[in-house]
């Protein structure tokens, strides 16, 4: 003690204590970051184990820690009334006020239409529970759930009702929850309906939807590429290019695409029209009075926050976002279809695409299809608009006696444009795909910033690969069998490097666009093969040998790169 007059024990032994407290909750520390770095990675793998694209986004969400930015209405407390004014603007003067319109005296010409347990309960598990909820506020969550509970129940309801052909008004009310189409809207115009309906009512429509579809047959409208199995927004594209380029293979000759655009095509479906086209096709007459009823008599109102406009009984129209309303739309236009052998109509959902095939200046052909087509519509309660509808001519010939005349419905000129983008993918007067590539590299260049943020924070080359398959190739393939195969070498080495690039990033090898071209334009072609509903079956046919297809006759390489002559000589090779 003598030795050390200034040195304090008692604060010595406190000063040790509080280094092994400071040691011990450091290591304690370090140790909970450690765990929960691994529980947060283990999280993060789960997001990027599948190939839910959904669930990939989320866990990206998650990583950036981004934040969409959500529009938000601020607009007069009259806004959501006017709206919805605006929705039902198409309204008829005809509601239906009368009793079933397909009745019989004796006998129903067919047993009525039955709905079972079986099916509702698989509508029932099929359930989406992230769906927003109907004016009834019943969670989807909570009716998947108790599917076996409630099968027997809504299976009575949805028999009572098909039975009495009356739908309850509280499964057809519908919300409205409008979305600004741009920022700021300017108009009622910008505004995007998105219709809300109680999810039981959508799972009785799932039910309803497969004795519809039993009762179609399969070569109704083949031209119709929208709702159909085995049929894409490719199809489309490509039957529309192989008929130009077909035609173009003649002397003296061009194309006139006009690609027609309705003004709220859904909504301007009249009710009593659609019933008597489905009553021509064999449809049911019980499920042809519950469509009626389905469709007409419903409330609807819009909602904008907290606020709720007045609501109103609507006639006309299928409700968007119900399970019905794509194939009821299909069946309503599929007598919409070319009356000349020179043109040709080809439907995906609402986009309609009139092709004409122009030999030695004569238009007259074309120009009476359009002007059938305005009349169709006019018939049919389509609103025609004009400013959208775009027309675009593909004349190759190196000498043009006299030039284009404008194309007139209703007495407006029709835009005439050098490119348009037709179900996602550029098409140009040229029929030139650099266009369409640019803008699939802009779009890649965007997702690769992505792929990039997750390799900084250390995913594995697995999941790397994963995502890129997802989010980067899935652009870079998008109906790569219409467009590849007649693209240029520049073109493609400037969709390649973006693969380069994706390879250095996520450091393992990934496949060529030429190969996935090559697989998916085979696998393509073995599926048209196999559907012989398909309009483009009759391309494929077999040589007397059996062994090989007959070639498509090509005077020109624009056609002999095109979808269908390559499909055939990747098959026969």
């Amino acid at each position: 003690m003598t030795c050390f007059p200034d040195f304090d024990f008692e604060k010595s032994i406190i000063s040790s204590n509080l280094c092994q407290c400071y040691k011990a909750a450091k290591y304690g520390l370090r140790k909970a970051i450690t765990a929960a770095k691994r529980q947060y990675r283990e999280k993060l793998d789960g997001f990027y184990s599948t190939a839910d694209s959904g669930r990939m986004w989320r866990g990206l969400q998650h990583i950036t820690d981004y934040r969409s930015s959500t529009s938000t209405i601020s607009a007069a407390d009259s806004l959501p009334d006017e709206l919805n004014a605006f929705y039902t603007r198409f309204e008829t003067s005809t509601p239906h006020t009368e009793g079933p319109l397909y009745s019989w005296t004796i006998t129903p010409p067919s047993p009525p239409p039955v709905v079972s347990s079986a099916q509702v309960n698989k509508a029932l598990r099929r359930i989406n529970t992230r769906k927003a909820t109907g004016l009834d506020n019943i969670p989807g969550r909570a009716l998947r759930a108790c599917a076996n509970e409630l099968t027997d129940i809504l299976t009575s309801i949805f028999n009572l009702s098909l039975s009495q052909r009356v739908v309850p008004s509280c499964f057809k009310t519908t919300t409205i929850v409008p979305l600004p189409k741009k920022s700021p809207p300017t108009c009622l115009n910008d505004y995007r309906p998105v219709a809300l309906t109680p999810i039981i009512m959508k799972c009785f429509e799932r039910v309803m939807l497969t004795h519809i579809q039993s009762s179609i047959p399969d070569t109704l409208d083949p031209l119709q590429y929208a709702y159909r199995p085995n049929r894409s927004t490719s199809d489309a594209i490509a039957a529309a290019l192989h008929t130009s380029l077909s035609h173009l293979e003649n002397k003296d000759s061009y194309i006139r695409m006009l690609f027609i655009d309705y003004s709220s095509a859904f909504n301007t479906v009249v009710p009593h029209k659609l019933t008597h086209k489905l009553f021509s096709l064999g449809i049911h007459p019980i499920i042809c009075d519950w469509l009626l009823d389905f469709l007409t008599g419903r409330p609807q109102s819009v909602r904008i926050g907290n606020r709720t406009s007045a609501s109103i009984i609507t006639n006309t129209g299928t409700p968007q976002g119900c399970v019905l309303s794509p194939i009821l739309y299909t069946l309503f236009t599929h007598d919409c279809g070319a009356s000349h052998k020179d043109n040709i109509i080809l439907k995906f959902a609402d986009d309609i695409a009139v092709i004409g095939r122009i030999t030695g200046g004569d238009e007259a052909a074309y120009r009476r299809e359009v002007a059938s087509l305005v009349t169709w519509c006019g018939d049919n309660n389509l609103t025609l608009n004009t400013d959208k509808t775009k027309e675009m001519i593909v004349d190759m010939r190196k000498e043009r006696r006299n030039p284009h005349q404008p194309l007139l419905i209703r007495g407006l000129e029709v835009e005439r444009v050098s490119s348009f983008r037709y179900l996602g993918v550029h098409l140009s007067q040229d029929l030139t795909w650099t266009l369409n590539m640019s803008q699939l590299v802009k779009k890649a260049h965007q997702r690769l910033y992505f792929l990039r943020r997750l390799r900084r924070f250390g995913m594995s080359p697995k999941i790397l690969s994963n995502f890129y398959s997802c989010m980067v190739e899935s652009i870079l393939t998008s109906c790569i069998t219409v467009w590849y195969g007649s693209s240029t070498a520049a073109d493609r080495k400037r969709l390649q490097r973006v693969v380069k690039t994706a390879s250095k990033i996520t450091r393992t090898p990934l496949p060529s666009l030429q190969s996935i071209y090559k697989r998916r334009v085979c696998r393509r072609a073995a599926s048209i093969i196999k559907d012989p509903t398909h309009p483009q079956r009759g391309l494929f046919t077999l040589l007397p040998s059996g062994r090989r297809y007959r070639s498509v006759k090509c005077r020109t390489t624009r056609l002999k790169n095109s979808f269908f002559p390559s499909a055939i000589r990747l098959l026969n090779s």
